[in-house]
C-alpha cells in the first residue's frame, strides 16, 4: 500500500518578514549637527556614553550629521577630512561595543523644501562616504537623507535610486536605509518602489498626534503658545485654544483631538506602517518618535511613548527614539543630563528599558585639576563662543603645542570671545585655597595684544545676585608675541573681581564673587578687536602649580631614546625607560 503525502506550504509575510539585527536605541542629536566640522564639540560624547546607552538595553544609535555642511563647493562636494577623523573614532567605539550605528544624513531645513537638484550633492557625498567606510564592519549603516519634504514622491524615489546605485558602485556590503517623501511619513511608504537591492531597510518617522508631541515647539508656526495638551485625551485637562489660533490648521488638530489623542488612534496609524512591512516583506525601522519636553508632563509623555513603543515591538519594528539628551530626551528637564543622577526614570521605563540606579547629586569641591581644552573641549563642558564676525577653529592642526590640534582665533570684533560652560557648575573653593592656576599655551605675532581670561559664577534667582566675573588680563607683560609658544600659568590668587553684566546693565564689583559656584570660563577680546590678529591657544587646564611647573628649555637635548614600557599593556604598575644625552628636565605625557 502506497501513501501519498501532500505537503502544503503557506507563505506568510507576517511570520517570515525579515527581522533587523538591531531593535531599539536613540538618536544622538546636536553633536554632529553643525555647519562645519570645525564647529563640532567632539568631546561632548565618548565611548563611555555609548556604553551607558547600551547598558539601558539598547543596541543601536542613530547619528544625525549635517553631511552637506561638511562638504566643499560644487561640483565635487569634497568632505572635510576632519569629519572622517571624528567618524572613524565613533565607528570604532560602536564596533568595539557591538553597537549598531546609523549615519543619518540630516542635511535638511524644515523651512526649505527638498529640491530635485539635491541629487547633485547626494551622489558625490555618499560616494565618498561609501569609499571611506566600505571596509568597516556590518555594524555601520548609511541613511540617505532625513525627511525629504514638499517634493513629489516619484521624483524623490528616483533620486534615492540614483544614490543607491552610486553607493553600490563602491560598497556592495553595507546596508542602506531608505525613506519615503513627505517628512518620511508612514502614509507615504506604499508610494515607494521596489528597489533593485536586497540590502535595504525602510524607515519612517512618527509624531502623531502632532498637537501633543510638538506643543510649544518654536520651529513650528503656531505651536509656541500651545501647552498642557494631555495624552490620552482628557476633557477635564484640556487647555483652551489660544485665541490667535482660531481658524488655523492647529485649531483643526485641537478640535479633533478627542478622537486623535487616544492610544487606539496611535495604534491605528502605526498599523499603516506595519501593513507596508507585511505586504512588502521588508525590514522596517522607525527612525524617530518622541514628544517635546517643555510643555508636556512626564506622565503624559510616558503614556504616549509606551503606546508607540509597545506597538513597534509587538510587530518587530526596530526603533530609535528622538532623542537621548536634548529637549525630547530621557533626562530630567533642566538637569545637567548626568547618567547616574538625572535619568527621568518613568520615561526610560515607558521605553521598556532598564534605568540605572540613580544617586542624589551633591556638589563636591574640585580637589584636583582638570582639562578645559586638550585637542577637544573637556567632558561636561558646553562651548558657547561668540566669534563676532571672526574665525574660530578648535581643530587647527599646524604647529600645535601639544597633541593633534590647537585653537585658532582671529578677526573678532571687540567683546567677542570663547565660552566654556561647566555642566554642572563647579566648586573651586579648595583649588583657590591651594592656589591652583589656569595653565595654557599661547602663540601670536600680534603687537600690543591684550585679552581677558575670566571665570563667571552662577546667576541665582536672588535679584541682588548677578553673574560676577573674576578676571586676569593677558598682555605683553604676560606673553611674548614672537610667533613661538608661551606656556602661561595664572594662579587664582592673581585674578581680580571685575563686576557683572546682566540684562543690559553693568554692576560694579562688590566682593560677591562665589568661588564655590563657577558656571563658566571665558577668553574675551575685552580691550580691542582681533582684526588682523591671529591668536593660537592650546592645552587649557586647571592645574596645581607645584606639579605642573612653567619652564623654558633653551637648549633641548638632541638624540634621545624611548624604550618599550614593561609590562605592556599596563598592569598594577609599569616601567618606562628612556635615554638622554645629558641631564635635563623631562615631561612624560601618557595618552
Amino acid at each position: 500500500m502506497k501513501r501519498i503525502i501532500f505537503v502544503i506550504l503557506v507563505w506568510c509575510n507576517a511570520v517570515y518578514a525579515v527581522e533587523l539585527p538591531f531593535h531599539r536605541g536613540f538618536n544622538l542629536t546636536g553633536w554632529l549637527q553643525k555647519q562645519n566640522a570645525q564647529s563640532i564639540q567632539f568631546g561632548r560624547y565618548t565611548k563611555r556614553d555609548f556604553a551607558n546607552i547600551q547598558s539601558l538595553g539598547c543596541d543601536v544609535i542613530r547619528l544625525p550629521v549635517l553631511l552637506h555642511s561638511m562638504a566643499g563647493p560644487a561640483p565635487d562636494y569634497e568632505i572635510d577630512p576632519l569629519l572622517f577623523f571624528f567618524l572613524d573614532q565613533i565607528v570604532t567605539w560602536a564596533e568595539e561595543l557591538n553597537l549598531h550605528l546609523i549615519l543619518d544624513n540630516h542635511s535638511f531645513d524644515p523651512n526649505i523644501d527638498t529640491q530635485p537638484d539635491i541629487v547633485d550633492v547626494l551622489v558625490p557625498v555618499w560616494r565618498q562616504m561609501a569609499e571611506h567606510f566600505k571596509n568597516r564592519s556590518e555594524y555601520f549603516y548609511y541613511e540617505i537623507l532625513n525627511e525629504p519634504h514638499v517634493i513629489d514622491d516619484a521624483v524623490w524615489n528616483e533620486i534615492q535610486r540614483q544614490v543607491i546605485e552610486a553607493i553600490r558602485e563602491v560598497d556592495t556590503v553595507h546596508t542602506i536605509i531608505v525613506s519615503p517623501a513627505e517628512w518620511s511619513s508612514f502614509n507615504n511608504l506604499q508610494k515607494m518602489p521596489v528597489y533593485d537591492d536586497d540590502n535595504l531597510i525602510y524607515t519612517f518617522h512618527f509624531y502623531d498626534p502632532f498637537i501633543f508631541t510638538h506643543q510649544g515647539a518654536s520651529w513650528v508656526d503656531g505651536m509656541t503658545d500651545i501647552t498642557g495638551i494631555p495624552f490620552p485625551y482628557d476633557a477635564a485637562r484640556m487647555p483652551d485654544l489660544p485665541p490667535g489660533l482660531n481658524g488655523s490648521w492647529i485649531e483643526y488638530l485641537y478640535n479633533n483631538y478627542d478622537s486623535d489623542g487616544t492610544v487606539a488612534h496611535v495604534r491605528e496609524l502605526l498599523a499603516i506602517a506595519n501593513n507596508f512591512k507585511e505586504s512588502r516583506n521588508v525590514p522596517l525601522f522607525c527612525g524617530e518618535f518622541g514628544a517635546f519636553i517643555p510643555h508636556s508632563t512626564t506622565e503624559d509623555r510616558a503614556r504616549w511613548l509606551e503606546a508607540v513603543r509597545t506597538f513597534l515591538e509587538e510587530h518587530s519594528i526596530a526603533w530609535t527614539m528622538w532623542e537621548y539628551a536634548e529637549s525630547f530626551g530621557i533626562f530630567e528637564p533642566g538637569s545637567a543630563a548626568l547618567f547616574d543622577y538625572d535619568i527621568n526614570i518613568p520615561i526610560v521605563e515607558a521605553l521598556g528599558l532598564t534605568p540605572p540606579d540613580q544617586k542624589e547629586f551633591v556638589q563636591q569641591p574640585d580637589s584636583t585639576g582638570f582639562s578645559i581644552y586638550d585637542d577637544y573641549i573637556g567632558q561636561q563642558i558646553v562651548e558657547y563662543s561668540y566669534t563676532a564676525g571672526g574665525y574660530l577653529n578648535y581643530y587647527h592642526d599646524d604647529a600645535v603645542a601639544s597633541g593633534n590640534f590647537c585653537i585658532h582665533w582671529t578677526g573678532s570684533t571687540q567683546y567677542g570671545g570663547l565660552g566654556f560652560r561647566f555642566a554642572p557648575y563647579r566648586d573651586f573653593s579648595v583649588l583657590v585655597t591651594n592656589d591652583y592656576a589656569l595653565d595654557f599655551f599661547i602663540r601670536s605675532t600680534a603687537q600690543n595684544l591684550r585679552f581677558d581670561v575670566r571665570f563667571l559664577d552662577t546667576d541665582t534667582e536672588d535679584p541682588n545676585d548677578h553673574p560676577w566675573r573674576m578676571r586676569f588680563t593677558v598682555d605683553d607683560n604676560t606673553a611674548i608675541c614672537d610667533g613661538r609658544w608661551n606656556h602661561l600659568q595664572i594662579r587664582f590668587s592673581q585674578f581680580s573681581e571685575q563686576g557683572a553684566w546682566e540684562d543690559g546693565n553693568w554692576y560694579t564689583p562688590r566682593g560677591d564673587f562665589d568661588w564655590t559656584a563657577i558656571s563658566s570660563f571665558e577668553i574675551i577680546a575685552e580691550h580691542h578687536d582681533l582684526q588682523n590678529m591671529d591668536l593660537y591657544l592650546d592645552k587649557i587646564r586647571i592645574v596645581d602649580p607645584e606639579v605642573v611647573s612653567v619652564g623654558k628649555e633653551d637648549n633641548p637635548p638632541i638624540g634621545y631614546a624611548l624604550f618599550e614600557n614593561y609590562p605592556n599593556p599596563f598592569n598594577a604598575e609599569t616601567t618606562f625607560r628612556y635615554q638622554l644625552p645629558r641631564s635635563t628636565h623631562v615631561r612624560l605625557e601618557i595618552y
